[in-house]
């Protein structure tokens, strides 16, 4: 399995709407709202690299409100 961290930046006031909007999808662990630099922090994992970098930009990059994501591989060291 492959593991990553999303990080997302969102509209003025849209974090409630993206969380609630992501958590749903497939592959999605776990969706939490913060502070910072960054307004919502997602735990996806999926079998391959190519099935997240498919869920992350055919399906998280597409929920409305979001403006900028980064994301962060899990390495196991």
């Amino acid at each position: 399995m492959v593991q990553a961290y999303i990080l997302i930046q969102t509209e003025v006031g849209k974090a409630r709407d993206v969380a609630t909007a992501i958590q749903d999808l497939s592959g999605v662990v776990r969706v939490d709202a913060v502070t910072g630099p960054y307004d919502v922090v997602v735990l996806t994992e999926a079998r391959s690299v190519d099935e997240l970098g498919k869920l992350i930009v055919s399906k998280v990059q597409m929920v409305p409100g979001i403006t900028r994501t980064l994301t962060c591989s899990v390495v196991h060291l």
